[in-house]
Parts: structure tokens; C-alpha cells; sequence
């Protein structure tokens, strides 16, 4: 028998190693990944249809006249008769103020009156006296003269006492605010106790009469609504019958903190709401209601970057591309797309965000329907729709 050389041995333990070291690294190498799945979709084809809500803002029933009554003069209130939500009638007393000070002024006045009465009567005896003595020629006309110029400064200082009189006498009938108009009482600004000047609002009243809704409008639609346009108003709170108003005012400048438009539309007062009380308010003129535009689901829309975006099917391929949007405004659950796809396309409107550009998909059949679930095909011709929807961001 022969016996291997110490060579021989030594190639075949190499060998061994060898074919050890490709088994092992056949093993480790990892399988190829699974081909990805194809997802179903479900889509909808791009088409026009009319627009179905019209804008709606909150408002707020208002007098058109709302007064803030103070008094008009200086002191501490003492009392107050008036109550948030009396209804009060001219020269019923609201408050009152401590007329102590009043009181003792107008006496004062009073007094001083008297003194100026007793002054004149006293100027105009001499003047009598002085006439007769003049008649029999024992005084000269200077000395009358003198006697009739006292008797006119006593009889002016009397008037103006007697006006400091009537002053003084308002001044003490001031301590009591008096309601001037019909209305209600919507707010109190100060309580007894409290010293106010002359002018400072203590009772806020809203005058009976015509009634204002009262809202705000965004800067870019402030421009859209005249003086004189139509609006429709409806209660929030209950079922009554909506009422018609008109546009009264728009505001000339925006609200420094809000950026926004005042507009007061006035309403029928005897049908008009409490005061105070929220409304809906649809101003005619920004209604596009019927207006032929693009809608699509708010779930077919993503966020890309900055702006929208849209997945849109190739149905040659079955793969989905990105398509920017802009979406002009909103219609109940439904976007209304200004410009990015036209009818005819098809869009997918569920499971927008695991998706890829390039995608292979199939599309969604509802196994109880065995009709293709995308929109109605009679849709207009290309661009039909863009121009409508643009008119809604407008």
C-alpha cells in the first residue's frame, strides 16, 4: 500500500478548508427580498360638480345704539337701582351720587342771591329818590347818572347770582343719572362706594329700536361685500325661520389685533333675536352656490414639502405618480382644487401615505360590487371646472 507524502496530506486538508469555507458562506448569504406587494386603491375620477355651501360667519345681535350713561358731575355713588337685563323708560334713576356738596353749594348760591336782590332794591330807591330830586333840579345829571349806573351793576350782579342759583341747582340734580332713552340695561361699570369723575360710563344701556348683526369678515373677502347687499341670518340656537337683512356698514380699517372687517347688517327689530344672542350669518355675495368646480375628498389630499399634493394613476401602467394641487377652499367634507389636475384623471382617494412614486397598484373592488368603483365618467371636457374653481378663491 502507499503511503501519502507529508505534501499530498497537506493538499487535501487544504481542500477541506476550502469547500468548509464555501459552504459556510453559501449559507450566510442572504435570500433575495420579496417582490413588493401590489396595493389595491381606491380612486376617483376628476370631474366637475356644482358648489354646495355657502360662507358662513358667526355673528351677534346688537342694538344699533348702545349708550354709556355717567354722571355729569364729580363725586361718590352712593346708590345703584339699576340691575344687567332691566329694561328701564326715560327718567327712571339708574344711581346715584352723595349731593351733600351740592346741596351746600346751591344754598350758597341761594344766599348770595339774596344778598344781590337786597343790593338792587337798595340801588333802585336811591335811583327813584334821585330821580325826583332831579325833576325839582336840586342834583345835577352827573349825580343821576351815577345813581343809574349803580343801579344796573346791582341788578347785574343779582342775575348772576340768580344763574349761579340755577347752576348750582343743576349741579345737585346731576348726583341722580337719569335714563334719557327707552332701553336695556346691558352692563354696569361701577359700583357704590366708588368716587368717578365727571363722564366716567357707569350704566350701559342698549336703546329700543332697530337691531344690528354684527360680524367679521377676512381682508380678502371684506372687498366683496357692499352696502345695500343681501344677507341671510339664522338663529343657533333654535329653529326659527331665517331672516333677511342688509348690509349697513363695512368697516374702513381692519382691527389692529385681528386683521379683520366689522360688518353690520340691519335686521327686522320686532323678528330679530335677544340681544346678545349668536348667529349665522351668509352674506349673499360671497355665495358661489351652484357654481360649476373641482371637488375632491379631503382624504385624497397630502402633505409634499410646502404645498399639496395628489397621487395620480396611470392606468396604462397601474403605477401612481405625485401631482402638485392648489386647493382653492373647502365644500362640507370636500376640497375644491383651483389648478393641478383636470377631469378625466384619476386620483387615489384612500391610503394616500403609503404610496411611492412609481408604485405598482391595482384597483379596489368591493367584493359585493362588481362595478369599478371610480367616479362618473361623463366628466366635461379638459379645464372645464379650473376656471370656476379659481373664481372660488377669488
Amino acid at each position: 500500500m502507499t503511503v501519502p507524502t507529508r505534501s499530498a496530506t497537506l493538499l487535501f486538508r487544504n481542500v477541506g478548508a476550502a469547500l468548509v469555507l464555501a459552504v459556510g458562506l453559501a449559507a450566510c448569504k442572504q435570500a433575495p427580498p420579496p417582490p413588493e406587494p401590489v396595493r389595491a386603491v381606491k380612486v376617483v375620477e376628476v370631474g366637475s360638480s356644482a358648489y354646495g355651501t355657502a360662507p358662513e360667519f358667526a355673528g351677534e345681535v346688537k342694538a344699533r345704539v348702545e349708550s354709556r350713561l355717567g354722571f355729569r358731575v364729580a363725586g361718590k355713588i352712593t346708590r345703584r337701582q339699576a340691575e344687567v337685563g332691566q329694561h328701564v323708560q326715560p327718567g327712571a334713576v339708574l344711581a346715584q351720587l352723595d349731593p351733600k356738596d351740592y346741596q351746600l353749594a346751591a344754598e350758597a348760591a341761594r344766599a348770595q342771591a339774596n344778598a344781590a336782590l337786597t343790593n338792587r332794591d337798595l340801588a333802585a330807591a336811591d335811583l327813584k329818590r334821585y330821580q325826583g330830586l332831579r325833576a325839582q333840579n336840586f342834583i345835577s345829571e352827573a349825580e343821576l347818572q351815577r345813581r343809574d349806573s349803580t343801579y344796573k351793576a346791582a341788578q347785574a350782579q343779582l342775575e348772576q347770582a340768580q344763574a349761579q342759583v340755577a347752576s348750582q341747582g343743576n349741579q345737585a340734580r346731576y348726583t341722580n343719572l337719569v335714563a334719557d332713552v327707552a332701553g336695556v340695561v346691558t352692563a354696569i361699570e361701577a359700583e357704590p362706594g366708588q368716587v368717578v369723575s365727571a363722564g366716567t360710563p357707569v350704566v350701559r344701556i342698549a336703546n329700543d329700536g332697530a337691531r344690528d348683526v354684527v360680524f367679521a369678515v377676512p381682508e380678502d373677502r371684506a372687498s366683496l361685500i357692499r352696502t345695500g347687499s343681501a344677507v341671510t341670518v339664522r338663529s343657533w340656537s333654535s329653529g326659527a325661520p331665517a331672516l333677511e337683512g342688509t348690509v349697513r356698514e363695512v368697516a374702513a380699517a381692519a382691527d389692529a389685533v385681528t386683521r379683520t372687517y366689522t360688518v353690520k347688517v340691519a335686521i327686522d327689530a320686532a323678528s330679530a333675536p335677544p340681544l346678545g344672542a349668536t348667529v349665522y350669518v351668509q352674506p349673499k355675495a360671497l355665495s358661489l352656490v351652484g357654481a360649476q368646480v373641482i371637488k375632491l375628498p379631503t382624504s385624497a389630499l397630502r402633505q409634499e414639502g410646502q404645498g399639496t399634493a395628489v397621487w395620480v394613476l396611470d392606468k396604462a401602467s397601474m403605477t401612481v405618480r405625485s401631482q402638485p394641487v392648489q386647493v382653492a377652499t373647502a365644500d362640507g367634507n370636500e376640497a375644491v382644487i383651483a389648478s393641478g389636475v383636470a377631469p378625466g384623471m384619476l386620483v387615489v382617494s384612500a391610503g394616500v401615505h403609503v404610496l411611492s412614486a412609481g408604485q405598482k397598484v391595482s384597483i379596489y373592488r368591493d367584493k359585493y360590487s362588481k362595478a369599478e368603483p371610480v367616479a362618473d365618467k361623463s366628466a366635461p371636457a379638459p379645464g372645464a371646472g379650473l376656471g370656476t374653481a379659481n373664481a372660488a378663491t377669488r
